[in-house]
């Protein structure tokens, strides 16, 4: 009973910061805060909230070390199959060596390069939608201990 409350609040946690974001995104402003890889991020921060790689910083800082690294390559190399290979490695080297590995973080640099995105990405939607993603993950985790 309770791994099936575990999965059923991870689900609803999961449910409902997608919701928030991609509520924000069509209905309260013109900011965009949700990308496709921040789906997989919700496994790991309502699924997996005690794994290393959910934590705040590793989702944060991979985040945006990855998106950073995508814009370079648009800005300065241009977008090639070679350059989403190199950057999608570079990418993952730099999480690993700043210990911020977010492994859905490792899908930016292909999403930056193949839509195209400027700098204005890195605020939304990777840092805002990464810190409203850890704000209701540590939320639902918080109501979760008083619940289950």
């Amino acid at each position: 009973m309770n791994r099936l409350l575990l999965a059923l609040f991870s689900g609803l946690g999961a449910a409902l910061a997608i919701g928030v974001l991609s509520y924000s995104d069509a209905e309260v402003s013109s900011l965009a805060l949700l990308m496709a890889p921040f789906g997989a991020t919700t496994v790991l921060v309502f699924g997996l909230p005690e794994s290393p790689l959910a934590q705040p910083r590793n989702v944060i800082c991979g985040h945006l070390i990855t998106a950073f690294i995508g814009i370079v390559f648009v800005e300065l190399i241009g977008v090639t199959p070679l350059s989403l290979a190199l950057a999608t490695g570079l990418a993952v080297s730099a999480m690993l060596l700043t210990r911020t590995t977010h492994p859905p973080a490792g899908a930016n640099p292909l999403l930056v390069m193949l839509t195209g995105q400027s700098w204005n990405f890195l605020l939304t939607p990777v840092l805002l939608g990464t810190i409203i993603l850890v704000v209701i993950g540590k939320s639902m985790r918080e109501l979760q201990r008083r619940i289950i």
